[in-house]
């Protein structure tokens, strides 16, 4: 007879087995890394800038502890130029304001040219992955207030849910996430906001009930300490069609347990969906030996800074799932993990089959614009048309419900 573990149980032994992996993975001597090199043999200048979430987020404190670390170790100085939604953190890099971009989906959605970035000025861009942080916690999931008495992803059908001005991001993740219990926007109220903290705000001070975010971003902890406190809505994986509709529209999200952040209990976790947060990448342009240095320090320096801010674990060398990226990755960053040898030959094809991407999607975006239309609506409908019919073209998923 089969006997059914219970949902606990598997948690805790999912835990259990992935700090064992990890323990058996360092003992084997996996993660030892060169010892650090001088100051002078990493080809950096003397100032770097990336843009991340607003101050306060957990993206924006790591970049600071990774700040401390370059400047302590190598006179270098990280400046961070905090962005409060998707398209003004890359609209510097685009704009050559900062060298990098510490964000989240945004990197993906630039990449396609979709969403914000079906507009003219934007289209498809020659987005680079550097180094991907998967924490304990999650990349985005949905904080309800506790006294909104919302347990589950259909609860949510009539409640007041944030939605953020010109952050595709974080609001077509609320979509997918809502598809889990086959909820549109139209099942919800829609309440807009200026920028990610505002979300939150907005649930504290009870113009909304849910806001999506990172578990362990810092602002949670005031919804958390407030009258209304924090509770987070669960996404059970046996619901393989649930599951299965998120990852239709995002699928670089898998099902994850989540176990560092406020309101949860870390040695039972919330079953929620995660991705890479933040997501660190520049423009194919820039500079090689730059982009090694910066992925060797954050490598090197782990130990020293993965307790500093909120969800810094999750930058570990081994944890990039390099064979499962959606963006390709920097040279800058392979030649960094061809010489510490992680990068196999499923990273490779991996890499080479997102580079086609990316080529399919710049050839369509310049064979589209002599003929386009001039109205911005029309100029935008008719892209997305056209792009999604150059990527079938090629047998390459469309993200059509992404669009």
């Amino acid at each position: 007879m089969v006997k059914l573990v219970s949902t606990r149980a598997r948690r805790c032994l999912g835990i259990s087995l992935l700090a064992a992996a990890l323990a058996t993975l360092t003992a084997c001597g996996v993660e030892e890394l060169p010892e650090n090199p001088p100051a002078g043999q990493l080809n950096m200048p003397r100032t770097i800038a990336w843009s991340a979430y607003p101050t306060g987020t957990g993206g924006y404190s790591q970049a600071v502890a990774i700040g401390n670390i370059l400047q302590r170790q190598y006179g270098v100085n990280l400046r961070v130029v905090p962005g409060r939604n998707d398209v003004s953190r890359l609209a510097t890099l685009k704009a050559g304001r900062v060298h990098m971009s510490a964000g989240g989906s945004e990197a993906v959605y630039a990449q396609e040219g979709i969403l914000n970035f079906a507009a003219r000025i934007w289209g498809p861009q020659p987005i680079r992955a550097i180094l991907s942080n998967y924490s304990t916690s999650c990349s985005f999931s949905l904080a309800t207030a506790a006294d909104a008495e919302i347990r589950t992803v259909e609860d949510l059908r009539g409640k007041r849910v944030t939605f953020v001005q010109g952050a595709p991001s974080l609001n077509n993740a609320l979509t997918a996430l809502l598809s889990y219990a086959n909820l549109t926007w139209d099942d919800v109220e829609r309440v807009e906001v200026g920028g990610y903290n505002a979300s939150i705000d907005a649930v504290i001070n009870n113009r909304a009930d849910v806001a999506g975010g990172a578990c362990n971003s810092p602002p949670f902890m005031r919804l958390d300490s407030s009258p209304r406190g924090l509770f987070w809505v669960e996404f059970p994986p046996e619901n393989t069609e649930g599951v299965q509709r998120v990852r239709d529209r995002l699928p670089w999200y898998v099902p994850h347990v989540a176990t560092e952040g406020p309101a949860i209990d870390v040695n039972e976790g919330v079953e929620v969906f995660t991705s890479a947060y933040p997501l660190l990448v520049a423009l194919d342009e820039l500079d090689e030996d730059m982009v090694y240095g910066i992925t060797k320090v954050i490598a090197m320096h782990y130990d020293d800074y993965k307790a500093s801010a909120p969800g810094a674990n999750g930058w570990r060398i081994l944890g990039q799932q390099l064979q499962n990226a959606f963006i390709p990755y920097h040279d800058g960053a392979v030649r960094y993990f061809r010489e510490i040898g992680i990068w196999t030959p499923e990273a490779e094809a991996r890499q080479q089959a997102n580079l086609h991407r990316q080529q399919v999607l710049m050839n369509a975006w310049q064979a589209y614009l002599p003929n386009a239309a001039e109205d911005r609506s029309q100029f935008e409908a008719g892209w997305l048309t056209f792009r999604e019919q150059a990527l079938a073209a090629q047998g390459l998923i469309t993200l059509s419900d992404t669009q």
